[in-house]
């Protein structure tokens, strides 16, 4: 489910973006059409929301194999990176190794995994050729897309084969052992019927570095870690023109992946990771029929930490390397001197297994009435998340989980402003019922438009958060809520709630000028804190939910870890862009931002580890003060380039165990609890991220359909860490050879 029906944008845009020099670069902007802040084609001067567009000329003229980097370059955005393959963004603060706050569509399908919540990212079936444009839209759109658009979402909207023919096959090398094949070809094979397939395989080798685990205070480095990593995928749609102007898209798409990711408890060996995605969607200019259905399997990925440690606590023990190695998956030595063996063996699994599965429908109704347009659909969601008890509670099969949302929405313009009002109703099987409404009022000036928008979005709990089962029954989901022996209560999760305002304007200023400014105050409240053991002061866990606390394998009633809410924190910011054209050719980039925040560290309500003192850490931010970039573009139909310098203010980022922060005294007692360049706890603390890089790209097309290009990321080698628990992000340089078969394109 989720975006307004794809071909009235398609009829709209892409004629205008296949051909490269069809219209001045300084009418490019504001002419730029947008289909995701309201479901439907508008220009991006008149959305009601900020809106960054990665369009197919960005996208083809980037020579490298990650497009997700191209997001380094847009406005509001934290890019961050944690290794070669490793890119991610966050929207207005609060990010984490954990981060579902941001809601990722491929042509609208949601990509995310099931259990989790995580975003697909590089799971993603689809290869770079086949991408027609990424738009970002920042802040809180949950009314018309769904709970998780928090603060923000992430819409990619691939080419139609009708439009896009040809063949285009596309080889590419670079440092870090880094190769990648890519193919796609669509066919119109009549008036009626066209096809596209495409195919990727990427591997490479990520930087030298290894995250150190500590075990009864000895480093120790991580067990069998695995550099190497591979992407393959393939995919294939077939669209059928239907009279009425109406159009029937079928999609199969898979990938399978290999490399390193970070969460919040240290990084994971991903292994053999596949994600299948069926999709089969009814397009016509009033109503929109959406029906998908997706699956994920994997059987080898496991957290590298939690498997250190288990080998570890075997060797020291005494047990063979093999012996340890093989029990590492699952177990863990704990030495019991009283006991004739000498300890016992904990169910402490660090084996991630996963065969979850997804299905999704959306149908949806539009129309336009003089001055007044309409949008209202209804989605359905069921999610089946089933680990094979390696990390929730589903002993008894697969976990269902149903959501149901309705929303509606109504536009009204005259005489040169906007009036829009939405509002959606979600229900869930676990955190009931929740309202989202949105608002806008829109003018226009000149060659622009101002707004005032109010929206309000929701971060839900993963189904992890929920029903989750980790390291035999010490961490347990918080979907029910619990009961102590003393009789308290411990309420069952809600969903994590943001109330946004904001005022912008985007438009022309002059001939040359083009200017998208935003600023936004935000109060968020309900943050899922921190795993605390809720058996403290004597109690202990009778229940949870009407299950008494016995009948879950491996639980201990006087030591449960679990989830809860808390807390609350006004954020606020602005985001400024502005594009200058010296000629048609030729175009300045600068974009900076500014985020700030405001918690009552008085109020032990924001007390997220309970130890009675508000710190930076209970309600982690995650996020720089000041960002700012400079970029050049430059492109003819031969000659293409770009040159982009992007500052990131140094701050701190807490996440779990993960720590990247100066030397400070949080707690005010005048001792320092967090030690830059040295061991915090369970990890070591390189410092703050951030800093300066500079990052290049050119290209030359021949006359025959064949470029050549190369990509330089971090081009004087800047030591700048991006992401806690991963390494200095150096000079990476790519070069692709891309050979373009048109013979194929007709005029249909």
């Amino acid at each position: 489910m989720k975006k307004y029906f794809f071909l009235l944008a398609m009829m709209n845009t892409a004629a205008y973006y296949a051909q490269k020099d069809s219209a001045s670069t300084k009418t490019r902007d504001i002419e730029e059409i947008t289909v995701t802040a309201s479901r439907k084609a508008q220009k991006i001067t008149e959305v009601p929301a900020t809106v960054n567009i990665i369009n197919a000329k960005d996208i083809q003229e980037f020579t490298s194999f990650n497009v997700g980097e191209l997001a380094a370059r847009q406005k509001g955005v934290d890019f961050v990176r944690s290794g070669v393959l490793g890119t991610g963004i966050n929207i207005r603060g609060f990010n984490s190794a954990f981060n579902s706050k941001n809601l990722q569509l491929t042509d609208d399908r949601v990509q995310t995994l099931v259990a989790t919540g995580l975003p697909f990212g590089t799971f993603s079936t689809v290869i770079k050729e086949d991408i027609e444009k990424v738009e970002i839209l920042l802040g809180p759109n949950g009314t018309l897309y769904g709970p998780t658009a928090h603060n923000g979402l992430v819409n990619t909207i691939t080419k139609n084969p009708f439009r896009s023919q040809g063949t285009t096959l596309t080889f590419g090398a670079g440092n870090q052992n880094v190769l990648t094949t890519r193919v796609r070809h669509a066919q119109a094979l009549n008036k009626s019927l066209a096809f596209k397939v495409a195919l990727e395989h990427t591997q490479g080798t990520e930087f030298n570095y290894v995250d150190s685990v500590y075990v009864n205070n000895k480093a120790y480095p991580e067990l069998d870690l695995n550099r190497d990593f591979s992407s393959t995928k393939f995919n294939g749609q077939l669209n059928y023109r239907l009279p009425g102007k109406s159009e029937l898209v079928a999609y199969y798409g898979h990938s399978n992946n290999n490399n390193l990711a970070v969460t919040s408890a240290g990084r994971n060996q991903i292994k053999d990771w596949n994600i299948d995605e069926l999709q089969l969607k009814y397009i016509h200019p009033r109503f929109f029929l959406n029906t998908y259905y997706t699956w994920s399997n994997t059987d080898k990925t496991y957290a590298i930490n939690q498997r250190t440690q288990n080998y570890v606590s075997m060797v020291n023990a005494g047990f063979s390397d093999a012996e340890a190695r093989e029990r590492s998956y699952t177990q863990q030595w704990f030495p019991v001197p009283a006991l004739p063996s000498g300890g016992v063996f904990l169910n402490r699994g660090a084996l991630f297994k996963d065969n979850s599965k997804r299905f999704n429908a959306e149908g949806q109704y539009n129309n336009t009435w003089g001055a007044l347009s309409v949008i209202g659909g209804v989605q359905f969601q069921r999610d089946m998340a089933y680990t094979k008890n390696t990390y929730m509670l589903d002993f008894d099969g697969p976990i269902n989980v149903n959501q149901l949302g309705v929303y509606g929405q109504a536009e009204y313009k005259i005489d040169g402003w906007g009036f829009l009002g939405a509002l959606r109703l979600d229900k869930h099987d676990y955190y009931g019922s929740n309202l989202l409404p949105k608002a806008a009022i829109t003018k226009k000036v000149g060659d622009g438009h101002f707004r005032l928008t109010y929206g309000k979005g929701m971060a839900v709990p993963s189904i992890m958060n929920l029903k989750g089962y980790l390291f035999g029954g010490l961490v347990l989901g918080n979907g029910e809520g619990f009961s102590l022996s003393d009789g308290t209560q411990i309420a069952s999760l809600k969903v994590e709630t943001i109330n946004s305002f904001e005022v912008g304007y985007k438009g022309n200023l002059g001939k040359k000028f083009w200017l998208d400014a935003n600023a936004y105050y935000n109060m968020s409240e309900n943050f899922i804190g921190p795993l605390l053991n809720i058996a403290t002061g004597g109690r202990t866990v009778t229940k949870m939910g009407n299950t008494p606390l016995s009948d879950i394998p491996g639980a201990n009633p006087a030591m449960v870890l679990t989830y809860s809410n808390f807390g609350k924190v006004k954020t606020y910011g602005f985001d400024i862009g502005l594009n200058y054209y010296w000629t048609d050719h030729l175009k300045t980039v600068i974009n900076y931002s500014y985020f700030g925040r405001d918690i009552d560290k008085n109020d032990l309500a924001n007390d997220g580890d309970h130890n009675g003192k508000v710190t930076d850490t209970d309600i982690p931010i995650n996020t720089p003060a000041n960002k700012f970039s400079l970029g050049f573009n430059y492109t003819t139909p031969k000659f293409f380039g770009a040159v982009y310098g992007r500052f990131v203010q140094k701050y701190d980022f807490f996440s779990g165990i993960n720590i990247a922060a100066k030397t400070q005294d949080l707690d005010g007692d005048g001792k320092n609890d967090i030690f830059e360049n040295a061991r915090n706890g369970r990890t070591w603390n390189y410092g703050q991220l951030g800093g300066f890089t500079v990052d290049l790209n050119a290209g030359y097309n021949f006359s025959n359909g064949i470029s050549i290009g190369t990509n330089v990321t971090n081009l004087f080698n800047a030591k700048v860490r991006e992401f806690v628990a991963s390494p200095v992000i150096g000079t990476l340089v790519s070069v692709e050879f891309k050979y373009n078969i048109d013979f194929f394109k007709k005029n249909n």
